[in-house]
């Protein structure tokens, strides 16, 4: 297999993503700043570039930068504390064409040197790309919808079948969490591997659905932030355009939310290992790697033959878990991007499992380990409910 030539075959795949959502933006947009807690739109358009180059050069410091105060600039995202946001202006942030031509300039520098990299180092670049893909895609979300151009088939999936909730039951056993040592890429949370006994317990069949959760709010929960009310009924605020509000979609939640309903419900949120197990006889959805921009219904990829197994694992939406995000034994920090995992093992973010419907396939390894704070709005974040 020519390693080089297919991963650099994904790399053009990973741009092509990030290019495209970029082309979604009104001109006129691209200094706004969608997400208080997040940089402007103009950041990510020279982040995704400048990590590759920042990347490259700290595997090549004999290779002389062409523009150092870029490199510094569009390094690293943000992830402020609760209370303390960016106060930076649009005034301070350089032209679109000068982003462009560092971009162009970026490119063609990484490009000539892609194939002499380590392998480990190509995967870093292209997932990088593809996680902010899903990060442009939530940023993106929050804009009026004037601003942004919907593409074609950008419409909300339609109802299916009514949703029957049930409980699937698993016996205790043992599950493998993390990734073994040589045995494909991965970032540096997911080693290493190890095996977790896990006691019996119920799971749901499905992820909660916006019809499960409005009897929540009916009983005076505050409603998710991905819903309006408008002439007194519910709607959902979708990527690009307002719907009525789907009853049979899961429902995107911060964790406070998530676990707030399990309360209520009685029950609780799976831990990592709980959810991990029940992936490994649950089901894929449809929805995911950039299938569609909103959730379609929790049983769309129902089959006759899925029987008892639980629904859409994988994709439609992240899953909460219960796990604070904390390190595998063993754990060792990338030595070329050191900041990826370890500033977040703070106990203040939460384990997501499974898939949002704008999480590349290459991210749904069982391995893969995603985090947020317990009390961040706007991502595509749903949840399952368990009895231990």
């Amino acid at each position: 297999m020519d390693f080089s030539r297919d991963l650099g075959t994904a790399l053009d795949h990973a741009r092509a993503r990030t290019d495209e959502l970029f082309a979604l933006v009104r001109p006129d947009a691209i200094y706004d700043r969608p997400i208080a807690e997040r940089h402007r739109i103009v950041f990510y358009l020279g982040h995704v570039e400048a990590f590759d180059w920042n990347l490259l050069r700290g595997h090549r410091p004999d290779m002389p930068s062409f523009h150092p105060e870029f490199d510094r600039l569009f390094a690293f995202g943000i992830d402020p504390p609760p209370g303390q946001l960016p106060s930076d202006q649009p005034r301070d942030w350089p032209s679109v064409p000068e982003v462009a031509e560092y971009n162009r300039r970026t490119r063609a520098e990484f490009d000539a040197a892609f194939g002499q990299l380590p392998e480990q180092l190509c995967h870093v670049a292209i997932e990088h790309r593809l996680m902010h893909a899903e990060t442009l895609a939530y940023i993106l979300h929050n804009m009026e919808y004037e601003k942004k151009a919907a593409p074609e088939g950008a419409v909300p999936a339609g109802p299916h079948d009514a949703v029957h909730p049930r409980m699937v039951d698993f016996a205790a056993g043992r599950v493998q969490l993390g990734l073994p040592a040589n045995q494909g890429f991965g970032w540096d949370n997911e080693f290493e591997a190890h095996c977790v006994d896990v006691p019996a317990f119920s799971i749901g069949k499905y992820k909660v659905t916006n019809g499960e959760y409005l009897e929540f709010v009916r009983q005076g929960a505050a409603p998710p932030f991905f819903w309006r009310l408008r002439g007194g009924e519910w709607c959902y605020r979708g990527m690009f355009q307002d719907s009525p509000l789907p009853l049979d979609a899961p429902v995107y939640v911060m964790h406070d939310e998530a676990e707030a309903y399990a309360r209520w419900r009685g029950l609780q949120l799976p831990c990592e290992a709980e959810f991990q197990r029940a992936a490994s006889a649950g089901g894929v959805s449809s929805n995911v790697d950039f299938r569609y921009w909103d959730p379609i219904a929790v049983n769309a990829d129902e089959r006759a033959q899925d029987g008892a197994a639980p629904q859409q694992m994988v994709g439609n939406g992240w899953e909460w878990t219960s796990t604070v995000f904390a390190p595998f034994s063993g754990f060792a920090p990338m030595p070329f991007y050191t900041n990826y995992s370890e500033p977040f093992f703070d106990d203040a973010h939460y384990v997501l499992k499974g898939g949002s419907p704008r999480t590349a396939a290459c991210m749904l390894r069982p391995s893969f380990r995603n985090w947020f704070r317990p009390a961040y709005p706007y991502i595509y974040a749903t949840f399952r409910l368990v009895a231990s």
